[in-house]
């Protein structure tokens, strides 16, 4: 079964990659139409989301944000299938960073990073980066259930030689890697909801108590990897711009949970500067009533 849906499916994907962006962005219009507003597709998550973490705003603010939301994240789904597609020339035109420097800088004197990122604005696009860098680009990604299509998916996020390792390996992958001496940046999307049973650490976020991962910090900290944020801002319709920013020069001498309170401090600014890029259609806050007193 899983594999008849792959073969329905991925020559439709495939043809969507070779789409010129005009053509792309023309579908993405209509997927916005149809999801928003013939099959509204998780509408209440988002909007409660907003109402909780915007209260102040009016409902006609929040209306709007959530609007952009959704075109947004049409935009950035089709944008993933066409990476498929799409050149190197194409998309670094179209994902650009202003101080690359500062991670050259870093692998002149031979330090491993680790890219912490929220899903905000595009992070699939992120990947992109090998093409900037000496170090091995290592992605700690969630396994997708249908073998087919975690192979499509491994394929597209590897095709600037992203090597796509599992949460659940990426720890033993990681310290080797440290062992040997090779140079690599590691990312990873650190935003997410943990499972109740399971979180270490609860703190603020967006002004509500959450549990939070703290597996990025635990990583950095083991194999003294330096943490670093980017930012990422839509510049405009596909086109992101990207910087640097490091959490912390000396991971293992910090305090625990500090590195994961300063990326969600970062995340947070950049979530209040433009709300409309982040991905609200995620339960972030489900947990928010179970918080320990």
């Amino acid at each position: 079964m899983q594999l008849a849906v792959y073969i329905l499916v991925y020559p439709l994907l495939w043809l969507v990659s070779r789409l010129p962006f005009r053509i792309l962005y023309t579908i993405s219009d209509g997927v916005y139409l149809l999801l928003y507003y013939v099959i509204g597709y998780r509408k209440k998550v988002v909007r409660n989301n907003l109402a909780l973490v915007f209260p102040e705003k009016s409902k006609a603010e929040r209306l709007a944000i959530e609007k952009e939301f959704f075109r947004h994240m049409c935009d950035i789904f089709l944008e993933m299938i066409k990476t498929l597609g799409i050149s190197k020339d194409e998309i670094q035109k179209r994902f650009t960073v202003t101080n690359i420097d500062l991670i050259n800088d870093l692998e002149e004197k031979g330090i491993n990073t680790m890219l912490m990122l929220p899903h905000y604005a595009s992070w699939e696009w992120v990947l992109s980066l090998n093409l900037q860098i000496r170090s091995k680009g290592y992605g700690i990604y969630q396994k997708i259930q249908n073998k087919y299509f975690d192979g499509l998916v491994r394929k597209i996020r590897s095709k600037f030689n992203t090597t796509l390792i599992s949460t659940r390996e990426s720890r033993k992958i990681l310290k080797d890697a440290k062992k040997s001496k090779e140079l690599f940046m590691v990312g990873i999307i650190s935003d997410q909801s943990p499972m109740v049973g399971k979180a270490k650490y609860w703190t603020e976020f967006m002004g509500i108590k959450v549990p939070v991962h703290v597996g990025g910090e635990e990583i950095c900290k083991a194999n003294n990897i330096v943490p670093v944020y980017l930012k990422v801002q839509k510049k405009k319709r596909g086109y992101y711009e990207g910087s640097f920013k490091i959490l912390t020069e000396n991971p293992k001498m910090v305090e625990d949970y500090k590195i994961t309170d300063a990326f969600l401090r970062e995340t947070e600014k950049s979530i209040l500067e433009a709300p409309e890029y982040y991905f609200w259609t995620h339960k972030r806050w489900k947990h928010k009533d179970k918080a320990p007193k």
